[in-house]
């Protein structure tokens, strides 16, 4: 039997609330079972790319209904804007590839700015991408409820629980590993890809629903085409670069992907350029073609299918696919945000406990922040589609010009072969994702852009502070120099004890081993308390001094705090405060305790001069 008792084989409420949970997440993975949760570049796609790849569910959509504003004939420029958009995705897909070879770590548009444009810029870069993450799961889970609500109308009522408990499903996923969220959302990302390419290529062949079985709009006669400015035109370029959100997830998470990580990443970065301008180019001529009116309640994408494919089974199947993918696209920014706030963390710009992996080797916190601002995003926003997605992508195009203008400068450091060429794909990305972002900005302000206009420097004052906590911390510490040699000190172990018993006895063993003095302190409310009290200490004669202090006004922590302060205290050169506290075994026996341990410890810890602990004690069962 140890000093402090024998313990019991059963285990305690705590470790056993621990097996639930690892039952719940999954066992703890050694660190040679790390490769189980590498993704492939398949598993690349689910896990990354969802959130640009589904983005055609409402890209094509937000780039009509800026055209049609100026009359349906204005709908025919919406190849030609179209086509400038796949333009701008292959000037991304290309720099971001360079990103992948240049900065395998990961960090995407952060990484890249803090190298080669500074500190500041670094920090905008970061701020929008939290930014953009966060937006990402509320728009793609509201947009998938939405999705399910206009094929299930009795579930309207129901829009924001729906929403939380998507987000609590992809979160239960990705606690697990991206790995397994990556295989579990294998099987609907290749459904929805074969599904959206098979109605791309049944509507421009033959196709099966007719020209007019799916659309509203009637063809616009020769010489209808109303003259559009070039600000709508920039307008609905800007409108319809939405579906460029997630273009940069991929370089962000490369140290997902199993080794050689650049090559995976790469080969999944350009398979998403390839699939999503096709699809993009694919589904704006079947839209052209069929005279889609984006007006209507009835989507973009659902006109075209139905139009294509006709509305049989196939049409559902894919329609359904939709739904499920454009819940899951918040994947994308469970497998980017995790990573960049770790990076942030690394460079003392956000808590380091963002940089601590659990026992799935996640970044769990990254993760749980993620799911407690998205959801507040979908409480406060009602799960409203159109209401979230005026705050969608001004983020990630900041990203995307910072990146893209940082890799000017890394290639006029670097000077490799081709550099010149290279450096001028990157600038005229970075131009045209700044204009971008400008009309952005300057087109949705008022529909609720300013939300982000505001965020962003408001994480950036906090990123600041954050680095101005650890500079003063690390300047305290020495951190960098040598400390001076340990050496013991002199001093006092202060045992907080209520009455003779074998906690008392546990604890004043305990402080003895210390080698220094030892006094014990006991709070009384009564002269006959006190005498009881004393009576049994003289009994007892454990050798160590009992003082017993009176509390006029019931309270505990005052006259503990009063004697700390005391000269016979405050003179020594130690003085360490030893709280002992007797571990319960369940939750309900927990509930029997008054705690008074934690409430001690945090009133005395904030008193300077000495050293507070709380000592665990284990006793046997009854």
């Amino acid at each position: 039997m140890s000093a402090r008792g024998p313990t019991s084989r059963r285990p305690s409420w705590r470790a056993r609330s621990l097996g639930l949970w690892h039952h719940i997440v999954g066992r703890p993975l050694r660190a040679d079972e790390l490769s189980h949760e590498e993704i492939s570049a398949p598993e690349g796609l689910a896990a990354l790319s969802l959130d640009a790849l589904t983005s055609v569910a409402y890209g094509p959509q937000a780039l009509m209904l800026v055209l049609v504003t100026a009359g349906v004939g204005a709908l025919r420029f919406a190849l030609p804007v179209t086509i400038a958009i796949v333009v701008l995705l292959a000037l991304l897909v290309l720099s971001y590839r360079q990103v992948i070879d240049a900065y395998p770590m990961g960090g995407g548009a952060y990484a890249v700015s803090r190298e080669n444009l500074g500190d500041g810029w670094s920090r905008l870069a970061g701020a929008a991408l939290i930014v953009d993450y966060v937006l990402t799961v509320a728009v793609s889970v509201a947009a998938g409820v939405a999705a399910l609500t206009s094929a299930f109308p009795a579930l309207a009522g129901w829009t924001v629980p729906l929403g939380l408990f998507m987000v609590a499903v992809i979160t239960w996923l990705n606690l697990r590993g991206v790995g397994e969220s990556a295989r579990a959302f294998l099987l609907p990302t290749f459904v929805f890809i074969v599904g959206i390419l098979a109605v791309i290529a049944v509507g421009l062949v033959h196709p099966m629903g007719g020209a007019g079985a799916g659309a509203a709009g009637r063809a616009v006669p020769a010489g209808a085409v109303p003259a559009v400015g070039a600000f709508l035109l920039l307008k609905a370029f800007a409108a319809g670069t939405s579906a460029l959100t997630g273009v940069e997830a991929i370089a962000n998470g490369v140290p997902l992907f199993r080794e050689p990580r650049a090559e995976r990443a790469k080969q999944t970065e350009l398979w998403l350029g390839i699939l999503l301008g096709t699809m993009l180019l694919g589904l704006a001529t079947l839209a052209i073609r069929f005279h889609v009116d984006p007006g209507r309640s009835e989507t973009v994408l659902s006109q075209v299918m139905g139009a294509a494919i006709g509305r049989s089974w196939p049409y559902y199947v894919v329609a359904m696919s939709v739904t499920a993918v454009l819940g899951l696209a918040a994947n994308t920014s469970y497998g980017g945000l995790p990573i960049l706030l770790s990076l942030l963390a690394r460079d003392h710009l956000a808590p380091h406990l963002f940089n601590l992996r659990g026992d799935r080797y996640v970044f769990q916190w990254g993760i749980w922040v993620l799911t407690a601002l998205a959801s507040l995003l979908l409480v406060v926003f009602r799960g409203n589609t159109d209401a979230l997605v005026s705050l969608f992508a001004i983020g990630v195009f900041i990203g995307f010009t910072l990146s893209q203008a940082g890799m000017v400068v890394h290639w006029s450091k670097v000077r490799t072969h081709r550099w010149i060429a290279r450096a001028a794909v990157n600038g005229v990305g970075a131009v045209a994702t700044g204009i971008a972002t400008l009309v952005f900005v300057v087109a949705k302000f008022g529909e609720g852009a300013w939300v982000v206009v505001v965020a962003i420097p408001l994480l950036l004052i906090t990123f600041r502070a954050i680095r101005a906590y650890y500079t003063r911390l690390g300047r305290a510490l020495a951190v960098g120099h040598i400390p001076p040699t340990p050496q013991p000190h002199e001093g006092v172990v202060v045992v907080l004890v209520n009455g003779v018993n074998r906690a008392t006895a546990i604890a004043l063993s305990e402080a003895l081993s210390q080698n220094r003095r030892v006094i014990a302190v006991s709070v009384v409310f009564s002269a006959a308390e006190e005498r009881a009290l004393d009576e049994a200490w003289a009994n007892w004669n454990p050798g160590v001094r009992l003082i017993t202090l009176r509390s006029e006004y019931r309270s505990i922590v005052r006259p503990i705090l009063r004697f700390l302060d005391s000269v016979d205290v405050r003179g020594q050169e130690s003085v360490l405060v030893l709280i002992p506290e007797v571990v319960p075994r369940t939750v309900w026996q927990a509930l029997l305790h008054n705690q008074m341990g934690a409430i001690l410890q945090r009133a005395c810890r904030n008193q300077a001069g000495y050293t507070v602990a709380r000592l665990p004690i284990r006793l046997p069962e009854a």
